[in-house]
């Protein structure tokens, strides 16, 4: 089985990265968690040993830290539409060959190679996998190549016509698997790194990113 780790980035851009955090912290120290998360994903990835899908927000970057022979470098769709840009990666990967798709955020912090790993062994078993956030959203969607074929419009119906970052997008999905009777597996909850409260359980960002309060 060929698997694809798919990682959505946003360009570490001051200014443009957790912006709900910066109006409390200042855009700098914003910037400075979210290179933070970006080192913690990149390092659980590499611990892998899968190939890794870098998609950017808004350009590639050849020289940072996403180098290796197992790190492709993307660009996301020119699309507002977070949930066309997710289905457009994941159709990406499978037209190049890969067996199983999870997709990743980068700003969940407790996100290691662990539960990625839990992750594609459930995509073994012809199973949907769904990586619920604190927040009521998601921080991982993967699929097996074989149940989008059996399911053509799965993709579609798991990515489109979806209102995004809102308290009940990850229930709004499993709504549609259960309405479709399609099987997932579910890994562990975890918090992302959003604001101010989601920031004070982590004393190793707010060191990192020098915040003083």
């Amino acid at each position: 089985m060929k698997n694809a780790l798919i990682i959505f980035v946003k360009n570490p851009e001051l200014g443009k990265v957790k912006t709900r955090l910066a109006l409390k912290i200042g855009d700098e120290k914003a910037l400075e968690v979210y290179k933070l998360l970006l080192l913690k994903i990149h390092s659980e990835s590499q611990k892998t040993l899968t190939d890794v899908l870098v998609y950017y927000s808004d350009s590639i970057v050849e020289n940072d830290i996403w180098q290796g022979k197992n790190i492709l470098k993307k660009l996301q769709a020119t699309s507002p539409d977070l949930g066309i840009r997710m289905q457009k990666a994941c159709k990406e990967a499978f037209a190049t060959g890969y067996d199983n798709v999870l997709l990743v955020g980068s700003d969940i912090y407790d996100l290691n190679a662990a539960i990625i790993q839990q992750g594609f062994e459930y995509l073994e078993s012809k199973e949907i996998v769904l990586g619920p956030s604190l927040d009521g959203g998601f921080y991982a969607v993967g699929f097996p190549r074989v149940l989008t074929k059996q399911h053509t419009n799965l993709l579609n119906d798991v990515f489109l016509n979806k209102k995004w970052s809102h308290n009940a997008v990850y229930q709004d999905t499993v709504n549609v698997l259960e309405e479709q009777k399609i099987n997932f597996e579910i890994l562990p909850k975890l918090r992302d790194i959003d604001n101010v409260d989601d920031l004070l359980g982590y004393p190793e960002l707010i060191f990192g990113a020098k915040i003083t309060w």
